[in-house]
C-alpha cells in the first residue's frame, strides 16, 4: 500500500451519484409500500453504509479511514430537481436517484468509501427489486466532489507564488558539508508549483542573514524559507537572526510544524524555528537536517501560501 504518512490530517467530503433504472410500475408500487420484500431506502441505505465501513475490504489498495459522518439519499428522478446532476438522456427514464455525502478527517480521502457506499446501495434496491421488474439496470455511477487534501490546493494561491531558500550553515559555506535540505526545500516547493527564485548558501553569521533576508524582502519575494541554525548548539544563530527582524510573528505555523514532526520523532521539540512576516514577506525557519526539513515542508505546504493574500489584506 501506498505510504501516506507525510500527509497532513485533515478535513475531508466526498459527493457520489448512482442511478437504478426501473420501470414506472416498479416506482409505483415503491410509493405505495407494495413491494415483496418491504421497506426499501432504509435497507439499501443501511447497506450502503456497510459497504463505505467494508471499502478497505474489497480495494487492496486503499486505506481504511474513520468515517465520521455520511448521509445517503433516494429519490426518483425529476427533470426539475436533477438537471444539475444528470444528463438528459437519464433524465428521460425513470428510476432511483442514490447520492452520497461523507465527511472524514484523516490523511487520505473518503471518495472510494462513498462511491462503494451508493454502488451497494444500488445493488440492494436491485435485489429488492428484481422480483417485480426483470429491466433493472445501474448506472451513472460517479463522483460528484471532493475536498480536502491536494483537492484544496487551488484555494491556497492563484499564481505561483515566489520563493528563496537560505542555507544557513557554517560548514556548507565552507564546502565542507553538501548542503541537502536547502535543495529538497527546493524540489518540495517547484513540486507544488511555486516559483523559487533564489537559492543561497551563508555562514550562519547573524548580519549576513539579516541583511540577505532584507535584500529579498526588498525584491517583494513572497516567501523567504531557511534551512538551518534552529537547534540549542552554540552556533544556531539562525532563529535569532531572523526574530530581531521579524514584524509579526506567525507562532501558528511553527506550531504546526512541531506538532506534524513530534508524532514522527521526539527531537522535534528541540527546534527553536520562528516564523513570521516583513511588510508582505513571510519567512520560516526549517531544521538544517534533511528529515527535518522534509517533514517541516510537509506540515505546511501548500496551505503555507495562503498567507500571501492574508499580508496584502485579503482575509482568510
Amino acid at each position: 500500500m501506498r505510504d501516506i504518512t507525510s500527509k497532513q490530517i485533515t478535513l475531508r467530503t466526498a459527493r457520489a451519484i448512482a442511478v437504478l433504472f426501473c420501470s414506472e410500475e416498479t416506482i409505483e408500487l415503491i410509493k405505495n409500500d407494495q413491494l415483496p420484500k418491504g421497506n426499501l431506502f432504509d435497507v439499501a441505505r443501511a447497506a450502503g453504509f456497510i459497504g463505505a465501513k467494508l471499502t478497505p475490504q474489497l480495494l487492496p489498495h486503499c486505506h481504511p479511514v474513520t468515517i465520521d459522518g455520511m448521509d445517503i439519499s433516494f429519490d426518483f428522478i425529476d427533470k426539475e430537481k436533477h438537471s444539475d446532476l444528470l444528463d438528459q438522456e437519464v433524465l428521460s427514464r425513470s428510476g432511483i436517484v442514490i447520492v452520497g455525502n461523507a465527511k472524514s478527517i484523516g490523511r487520505t480521502g473518503i471518495e472510494m468509501e462513498m462511491l462503494t457506499a451508493v454502488s451497494v446501495s444500488a445493488l440492494e434496491i436491485y435485489d429488492m427489486l428484481k422480483p417485480v421488474d426483470t429491466k433493472l439496470e445501474i448506472g451513472n455511477i460517479k463522483l460528484l466532489e471532493k475536498k480536502g487534501g491536494k483537492s484544496d490546493r487551488k484555494k491556497f494561491f492563484s499564481t505561483s507564488p515566489s520563493c528563496a531558500v537560505l542555507v544557513c550553515s557554517d560548514s556548507t559555506a565552507e564546502g565542507k558539508r553538501e548542503d541537502n535540505s536547502g535543495k529538497l526545500i527546493c524540489k518540495m516547493l517547484e513540486d507544488v508549483r511555486a516559483n523559487v527564485v533564489y537559492y543561497k548558501i551563508l555562514p550562519d553569521e547573524k548580519n549576513q542573514i539579516q541583511e540577505q533576508i532584507k535584500q529579498w524582502v526588498a525584491e517583494d519575494i513572497h516567501f523567504i524559507f531557511t534551512t538551518g541554525g534552529t537547534g540549542l548548539g552554540p552556533r544556531d544563530n539562525t532563529v535569532s537572526a531572523v526574530k530581531e527582524i521579524l514584524e509579526r510573528d506567525a507562532e501558528g505555523i511553527m506550531e504546526a510544524i512541531r506538532s506534524f514532526g513530534q508524532i514522527r520523532t521526539p527531537l522535534a521539540m528541540m527546534s527553536r524555528g520562528v516564523a513570521g512576516s516583513i511588510a508582505q514577506t513571510l519567512i520560516v525557519t526549517l531544521p538544517g537536517s534533511s528529515d527535518g526539513a522534509r517533514e517541516s515542508m510537509e506540515a505546511i505546504l501548500p496551505a503555507i501560501f495562503h498567507a500571501r493574500k492574508m499580508m496584502k489584506g485579503g482575509g482568510h
